[in-house]
């Protein structure tokens, strides 16, 4: 590889702390591995006391492999390894533990599930609010939040701090610790015994971090501690590709980084060998919007390239329909599907479009489970009502469904495996009211029984109160109930094309069936086209790259509320679109599950400095829908919309503050 100026600065550092920013492609692991292999055989450093830290077992083995490769054979005994590996080293030299002190997955989530049940929650679905809970944990712990003034997104204040404190002495109790354990035991041991500080300062003398931008604070603390006092810290990253803060990830430590060491040298890998130029200055648009970043010009290596091309449909469908036939028509012009993407915000975003890959045989692979829709307990209520209209009713649905929403039937008034309802009217026959509502669930039943799949969907949720319920658990629950209400708009949208509930049944279990072989297919699948959440996208590459439901609500995500979250998403779209090499296409629709929906404003921000649009562009507005550009002329455009056959004269001010852009 040849080694341009700024790579051979960052190779040739050799005391003293220093800043590497190292956008996508810029080969930072070529970087951090040569400079290791310069401190060896140029500087004369003993391998043992070279230390390299990233953040997954995974990436850690990579970058072990591309030094040996690098050294043409040695093996140096530089250590390379996770934060949470070398801070495990530390503890176990320290107080004896053992791999089998730290707890499992599995042991984390009965111990959660008995604090559940002990407390009576009223949970639906059990597995998810457990990983909240899990993920809320570790947030108290490693950012050290004072219980008494912290107020859960989970559940009430009190049922948090009994479940927090319940875990706690659950793990003690067994010996146990927990990665957050591990690193604020890790950072008491280094700041109270001075043997154990000395004894490792003097091990590692040069720290080499890799994606610094996800560090987080307990973290950060315990390697400023490691690097005294040479303090010879050697950090790449790039603040603009830091989208972990929901796993505690602070990416102000880097932008604090050089009033924290203002001795510090600042170098920045400004070449990116990935991707065409067209790519990195769109890119480049949407990025600069942040307000707390670094600055950076980034160029590359490739030429032009096409166009970043935004497209946007009508529905949701259309949408999907359009991705299909440019994959099928990217594979007949001789392109690899392995070197095709998809990516989304959500990995709930891409069921439909994974329905149709199947249709139209085009082998796709999952980098991210997609659940089933059908799986979840919303989809399961819906089964329970139809089925129970369908002949008997049986204890089992009638606990699951007979209090949503409330009807205040208790338990103890089903005495048999089959429910009937003259009986349990009768039960309550000295309460009018409750006759009454039971006499309702009768008739609801059997206007259910002849409906359609969408007919009695919309029933269910609407004329029998289920949305009401769904009301009162988002608020019990603290969450939106958008979210619990796409479940439903995305159920009653698939069952469109179903006339009856066996034919309905027929493709649901098909569809599952389906999405269990696939998870079998991911493991062998070699050409295919991926799919994958903007997430787990990070560090891949692809010749061609689809962006889909690139709306507001999406990205930036409707719980993306505060400054901070808005930035965090615009990063999540900024390392979704560097993702591609040679092709890039962005799609939005107007239309999700009959809600109106409108472009994200990433894509406004990216594409549409509107001084390069010319006479002839087409364009979209938000009100007007589709145009075209008849005139230019200074600050004003002069476009006609073919919907209202009007034309309208707009400032170029005003172009982007109402989303008109070029398609």
């Amino acid at each position: 590889m040849n080694v341009n100026e700024s790579q051979q600065r960052a190779i040739t550092h050799k005391e003293g702390p220093m800043l590497v920013l190292a956008g996508p492609g810029s080969g930072k692991t070529f970087v951090i591995t040569s400079r290791t292999k310069y401190l060896i055989e140029e500087c004369g450093i003993l391998p043992e006391r070279i230390l390299v830290i990233t953040f997954t077992k995974a990436a850690a083995q990579e970058m072990r492999e591309r030094f040996y490769k690098l050294m043409e054979g040695e093996t140096p005994k530089v250590t390379f390894g996770t934060f949470h590996a070398v801070y495990f080293t530390i503890l176990k030299y320290a107080y004896g533990l053992r791999a089998d002190n730290i707890i499992r997955d599995d042991q984390r989530i009965g111990y959660l599930r008995e604090l559940i049940h002990k407390y009576n929650l009223e949970i639906e679905d059990e597995n998810e609010f457990i990983s909240d809970l899990t993920s809320e944990i570790s947030r108290v712990k490693s950012e050290k939040i004072d219980l008494a003034n912290y107020y859960s997104v989970n559940c009430s204040a009190e049922i948090f701090r009994k479940i927090f404190y319940g875990y706690k002495e659950k793990m003690e109790q067994a010996r146990l610790i927990d990665f957050d354990d591990m690193l604020l035991m890790c950072n008491e041991l280094l700041k109270e015994n001075q043997q154990v500080r000395e004894f490792w300062q003097s091990r590692y003398t040069y720290i080499l971090i890799d994606e610094f931008q996800d560090i987080n604070k307990i973290q950060y603390d315990s390697i400023r501690i490691l690097a005294e006092p040479e303090n010879n810290l050697f950090i790449v990253g790039d603040d603009d590709q830091s989208i972990y803060r929901f796993r505690g990830a602070k990416p102000e430590i880097m932008l604090g980084f050089e009033k924290d060491y203002q001795n510090a040298k600042r170098l920045v890998l400004d070449y990116n060998y990935r991707s065409t130029e067209n790519i990195i200055k769109a890119a480049g648009m949407v990025i600069k919007n942040n307000n707390k970043r670094f600055e950076k010009d980034i160029k590359t290596i490739h030429g032009e390239g096409d166009k970043v091309r935004v497209r946007h449909f009508k529905t949701q469908k259309e949408e999907v329909e359009a991705v299909i036939q440019e994959i099928v028509k990217e594979r007949k012009e001789g392109r690899s599907l392995e070197e095709i993407a998809v990516l989304f915000r959500t990995n709930t975003q891409p069921r439909l479009l994974a329905q149709k890959m199947v249709e139209y045989n085009i082998p796709f692979k999952m980098r991210d489970e997609v659940p089933n829709l059908y799986n979840h307990w919303i989809a399961q209520n819906i089964f329970t009502y139809i089925h129970m209209s369908q002949g008997e009713i049986l204890r089992r649905d009638m606990l699951q469904v007979m209090n949503r929403p409330k009807r205040y039937i208790s338990r103890d008034s089903l005495d048999s495996e089959v429910v009937d309802l003259s009986e349990l009217a009768n039960y309550y026959k000295d309460k009018d009211w409750m006759v009454e509502r039971i006499d309702k669930l009768k008739y609801d039943l059997a206007m259910v029984k002849s409906m359609t799949p969408y007919g009695a969907i919309r029933y269910i949720q609407k004329a029998m109160g289920y949305e009401e319920y769904l009301k009162e658990y988002a608020e019990y629950r603290k969450i939106k109930v958008d979210e619990l209400m796409d479940v439903i708009d995305e159920m009653a949208e698939a069952s469109k094309d179903y006339k009856t509930y066996e034919e309905w049944f027929v493709h649901i279990q098909e569809y599952t069936e389906e999405m269990k072989q696939q998870a079998v297919k991911n493991r062998n699948i070699v050409n295919a086209v991926t799919f994958t959440t903007m997430h787990s996208s990070k560090g891949l590459e692809y010749e061609s790259v689809y962006i889909i439901d690139a709306n507001e609500t999406i990205v930036p995500h409707k719980k993306a509320v505060t400054e901070g979250d808005i930035e965090e998403e615009r990063r999540m779209f900024y390392v979704a679109m560097t993702r591609a090499k040679k092709k890039l296409t962005i799609c939005w629709a107007e239309e999700r599950y009959h809600k109106e929906m409108t472009v994200s404003r990433f894509v406004n921000e990216l594409l549409y400095d509107v001084d390069k649009l010319k006479e002839g562009a087409g364009v979209y507005h938000k009100k007007y829908k589709h145009g075209v550009i008849q005139k230019c002329d200074g600050d004003k455009l002069t476009i006609y919309f073919e919907a209202s056959r009007r034309t309208f004269v707009f400032s170029k001010e005003y172009c982007i503050g109402n989303h008109i852009l070029e398609f």
